[in-house]
């Protein structure tokens, strides 16, 4: 090998061990905590579609003549689902309150929600309360449950139809 050689080859090798350093100190450096050291979590996530807006109605006949022979459908029934409102409250205190439209052009998709609610370790009473239809005043499904929180643990707020509708874990 050439002098010239040995050069480049040495500085190649520098460069990597630089580069290997400068990753191996930023994978470790500067430290990150997601939560503060006396907090726990509290996640919101959830995909639901609420109720139809409107129930479905029968078309009269005269209607039905009026229509194309391929759109005649006896009963009307929108598609429009309701928005999803979501209430949380901490020890009889109102935490976190919003309400999740639903997707698509037509508002007839899911609703979906996902917020991060830090809050301080120790035991609380939670009350979480969902309303998924507009036509119900008040709140259509709700859990209370006293959850005790070591710091840094995360408890799972979900909106589950089949287990009672909201579940908490």
């Amino acid at each position: 090998m050439t002098a010239g050689t040995l050069v480049r080859y040495g500085g190649q090798a520098v460069l990597y061990a630089l580069f290997a350093g400068f990753v191996g100190w930023f994978s470790s450096s500067p430290p990150y905590r997601h939560l503060e050291e006396d907090q726990a979590l509290l996640r919101l996530s959830f995909k639901h579609p609420g109720q139809f807006v409107t129930d479905c109605r029968a078309r009269g006949a005269e209607e039905l003549a009026s229509m194309p022979p391929q759109l005649r459908a006896a009963m009307d029934c929108p598609r429009e689902r309701s928005p999803v409102r979501v209430r949380v409250q901490l020890d009889g205190a109102p935490l976190y309150d919003e309400v999740f439209a639903p997707a698509g052009l037509r508002r007839d998709g899911a609703a979906s929600g996902y917020r991060r609610l830090p809050i301080v370790a120790g035991e609380h009473r939670l009350v979480v309360q969902v309303n998924d239809d507009v036509r119900v005043e008040g709140f259509t499904h709700e859990r209370a449950e006293t959850v005790q929180l070591k710091p840094g643990e995360v408890v799972l707020i979900d909106f589950i139809a089949d287990r009672g509708g909201v579940v908490i874990r």
